[in-house]
């Protein structure tokens, strides 16, 4: 047990006086490791909370500057922060709220070259990003690296999550085989999205993430949530691991590849 400043236990009183968290669990958040791919409309809740809750190592992905478009929902930068790297941006509001924590940063669009050297030293990974060639690679990566992860997307009203324990639960690809063909399925850049919307999925994932290192709770192994927020409908429908998944099914996945990007997404965008 690691000796406790009377900082930290006033800091993360209220997660120590939690019964399924107490002291044990918030040493085991502070001993995590995490990573955020996406610095956009979900990773910023999701950092904000991560941060806020002592993960010790949170690590931030994404290859874009701060516009002006991006203020309406990704409310971990401001206008002063246009034109800056997201991730450094976002490392600076983080370590605002909690200098105990460590940040790390990678300024750089994920890609089958880069996804597996950069997933590598953290214990779960989340995807906050909003474009279907990533998220098919996020899968696959975590999938052959063995590392669970939070899938979440967004768009219009509207979101779901699932939570991946590769080879133990139901992948991304066991749900939806593969990417819609470019231009069939619209994207946030696109269609819109309402901006709370963004913060409420991703509130969602950070809890999953939280969950996981503390092993508090069932993850959402197995299960789609979903919701609509302009009738504020919840649903979970849940499932097997498809025996047959091109991913995760028979021999598995033996090398990674970059799925074809929309085209109707546009720079600056991509990360929800």
């Amino acid at each position: 047990m690691r000796e406790w400043s009377n900082e930290e236990l006033e800091r993360y009183s209220r997660h120590i006086i939690l019964k399924d968290i107490g002291i044990e669990g918030q040493e085991k958040i502070i001993n995590s490791k995490i990573l955020i791919i996406g610095a956009g409309g979900l990773g910023s809740p999701i950092a904000f909370y991560l941060a806020s809750a002592g993960v010790g190592e949170i690590g931030i992905a994404d290859g874009d500057t701060v516009d002006t478009s991006n203020l309406q929902r990704q409310i971990i930068h401001t206008t002063s922060d246009i034109g800056v790297s997201k991730v450094e941006s976002a490392k600076q509001k983080m370590l605002s709220i909690n200098p105990h924590i460590k940040v790390k940063t990678y300024h750089a669009m994920i890609s089958a070259d880069n996804i597996l050297d950069i997933i590598k030293p953290y214990d779960f990974v989340i995807d906050g990003t909003d474009n279907f060639a990533t998220k098919f690679l996020i899968n696959d990566a975590c999938v052959l690296a063995k590392k669970p992860y939070s899938h979440g997307g967004i768009l219009r009203f509207s979101g779901q999550t699932m939570t991946i324990n590769p080879h133990k639960s139901a992948c991304y690809a066991c749900v939806f085989n593969a990417p819609p063909p470019p231009n069939v399925v619209p994207t946030c850049s696109s269609a819109g999205i309402l901006g709370a919307v963004a913060g409420m999925l991703g509130t969602i994932q950070a809890t999953e993430a939280l969950k996981f290192v503390t092993n508090a709770g069932e993850p959402l192994y197995n299960a789609l949530l979903s919701f609509e927020a302009k009738s504020m409908t919840f649903r979970k429908i849940k499932f097997d691991k498809n025996p047959k998944c091109r991913v995760c099914g028979g021999d598995g996945l033996t090398h990674l590849k970059d799925y074809e990007q929309a085209v109707c997404e546009v720079k600056n965008d991509k990360n929800s």
